[in-house]
């Protein structure tokens, strides 16, 4: 069953899909599962695609598979085009295991 798409999403270049084809296969797959929620559904849940505060237009979609945090920066073109800059797996610093643990 296939969702209608709200919005079309491009690729910036090769940038995007030299990351995703960088990917494990359960990490490509939970990209592409996401990447269908950001084209087919109306509000987008904010765990999933935001808006980076103090930037003029820049968002950032964001996937976890288990403990492994990925990011991708993107952008609208027209109001239902995403295009796709670039993304990178978050890596957890010192500082955010030890605030974790004092939480």
């Amino acid at each position: 069953m296939s969702e209608k798409a709200i919005r079309n999403i491009f690729y910036y270049k090769n940038y995007y899909l030299e990351f995703f084809n960088s990917l494990k296969p359960n990490v490509q797959k939970k990209f592409n599962w996401t990447m269908q929620l950001i084209a087919s559904t109306e509000r987008v849940p904010v765990k999933y695609f935001e808006h980076i505060t103090n930037s003029n237009g820049l968002f950032e979609i964001r996937v976890e598979v288990g403990s492994d945090i990925y990011r991708v920066f993107s952008f609208f073109d027209k109001g239902n085009l995403v295009i796709l800059i670039n993304g990178f797996q978050k890596k957890i610093s010192q500082n955010t295991k030890k605030r974790n643990r004092t939480c």
